[in-house]
């Protein structure tokens, strides 16, 4: 008996996910278990396990398509059992039939038949997420390309057709429009046929690029937050002397292969520390009502490709500062290489943000709801300070709190602040 096998909930936000790669073929067995699909989630891309076993009848989805949650893409059964005809061969559009000619055709040269991609409503190509990315990588033009996806719908196969073809033969599909002779002045200008226009032409050609699942969750959690979370800011400055003579001492002990804590740990553990001493700020909002959470998971803002994503260090109260760096490594190299999973994305109570990296001195962030709190961290400047009323200099860093007045007021919030400094200006207490 045939088994469908629906688009999974792969995260507690998903609501569709996106084909990005078939693991399998239909007619191949599939063992419960086996890597069957790789799925575009709006947290991680993600391979998917096959949830039974059997032979792979059918895939009802093609790579590149887009499906919500639930909706059947594959049926697993026994071998011999017939294909239900709901295929993806099935949504494609027929091809018009082509008459033979009867007399010899006219010699011509050796490029491909090629029919443009049908524009979608709004003027743009019909594209997956997934043919978008690698035609833009290999420099094509998708309205160059012809689409082999439901409503003639350009998918990964068909960009990877037209890479194969090779620059001469990819360059044929397409002859380039003839420049057009200048207008006279005071003429007004002509479209270019077959552009697509828009109305701002004083700005030239104009690409359009499709958000991925990721940066959709991005932008409408950070517009949810600021339009729904009263935000206030609190902000300190944290004398990281010590902090740098600390850090300097860990580094020349470090025996080769031993990872050295940099000061982003230090900003981690202190938070956490401090979460463990001010519960209040390790709650969050959701649904009117508080949650308190008795574990504290900090999470780390990664600049990923067009993206930002926030891996969790688990427990990071528990941790000790090279287990804290060990982890932040292994999950910012996993954020850029596309393998971070979407347990390792959930679970944060609390997050920081550090742009200190980029030269920045100091910045405002926006909360990752439905969290208390966020904590902005600049970059360390050395710079000079009156100390007993004798001119110096010290290593200096902002930190800036945003803080949801749902949760934090503005009291709780400045305790809260000032432990994560008393911690940073004397990191002896980060080793406890």
């Amino acid at each position: 008996m045939a088994q469908d096998i629906v688009m999974p909930r792969l995260s507690d936000s998903m609501e569709e996910g996106t084909i990005l790669r078939w693991l399998k073929s239909a007619g191949d067995q599939v063992s419960l278990g086996e890597e069957l699909v790789e799925i575009e989630t709006d947290k991680a891309n993600m391979v998917y396990e096959a949830p039974a076993g059997g032979t792979l009848i059918e895939t009802l989805a093609q790579e590149g398509d887009t499906l919500p949650i639930g909706q059947v893409i594959a049926r697993v059964g026994e071998a011999g059992e017939k294909p239900s005809g709901n295929g993806a061969a099935a949504k494609r559009e027929p091809e018009a039939a082509v008459e033979a000619p009867t007399e010899a055709p006219v010699a011509a040269p050796p490029t491909e038949a090629h029919t443009p991609a049908a524009p979608s409503g709004d003027g743009r190509v019909k594209a997956s997420p997934l043919a978008r990315r690698i035609a833009s990588e290999k420099g094509l033009d998708l309205a160059a390309l012809s689409g082999s996806g439901p409503g003639g719908r350009i998918v990964k196969a068909d960009v990877e057709r037209a890479v194969a073809a090779g620059p001469v033969r990819a360059a044929a599909t397409v002859a380039p429009p003839a420049p057009l002779a200048a207008p006279p002045p005071g003429a007004p200008a002509q479209p270019t046929p077959g552009a697509r226009e828009r109305p701002e032409t004083a700005k030239g050609p104009v690409a359009y690029e499709d958000l991925t699942k990721l940066q959709q969750t991005v932008a409408r959690r950070m517009a949810e937050s600021k339009a729904t979370a009263p935000h206030f800011y609190l902000s300190a400055e944290v004398d990281m002397s010590r902090a740098v003579e600390a850090r300097a001492r860990i580094k020349a002990a470090a025996r080769e292969g031993d990872v050295v804590p940099s000061f982003n740990d230090l900003v981690v553990k202190a938070c956490a520390i401090a979460l463990r001493e001010h519960p209040r700020a390790n709650r969050a909002n959701r649904d009117s009502r508080l949650e308190l959470y008795s574990r504290v998971n900090v999470g780390v803002a990664v600049a990923a490709q067009e993206a930002l994503v926030v891996p969790t260090v688990f427990d990071a109260d528990q941790k000790g500062l090279r287990q804290i760096a060990s982890e932040n490594r292994a999950l910012a190299q996993r954020v850029r290489e596309g393998t971070v999973t979407p347990p390792e994305l959930s679970g944060g109570t609390f997050t920081v943000s550090n742009l200190g990296m980029f030269g920045i001195d100091s910045f405002a962030a926006v909360i990752n709801p439905p969290q208390a709190g966020i904590l902005a961290v600049g970059q360390i400047t050395e710079r000079p300070v009156v100390r007993e009323g004798e001119i110096t200099t010290a290593h200096l860093m902002a930190l800036n709190l945003a803080c949801d007045h749902r949760i934090l007021y503005g009291a709780d919030g400045a305790r809260f602040l000032d432990r994560i400094r008393g911690l940073l200006e004397e990191p002896l207490g980060l080793a406890l």
